[in-house]
């Protein structure tokens, strides 16, 4: 990887670290839903995140 290529956006992961954070405190991994409330974001907007860290590679779902 070339110095100029970034992995990902500084707003891209804030939600890894929002997550990591969230799950060590309160032992669960957070819902969608409490990341909308974090970030001040519209529901369709968090979504569209989690599936791009997905399809990069810096988050995994797992079913519930």
């Amino acid at each position: 990887m070339s110095p100029s290529t970034k992995p990902f956006t500084p707003t891209q992961g804030q939600y890894p670290a929002f997550i990591h954070l969230y799950t060590w405190l309160h032992r669960r991994p957070p819902t969608e839903t409490d990341m909308q409330e974090y970030f001040r974001v519209s529901p369709p907007s968090v979504h569209q995140m989690v599936l791009t860290l997905e399809r990069a590679g810096l988050i995994r779902r797992q079913p519930i």
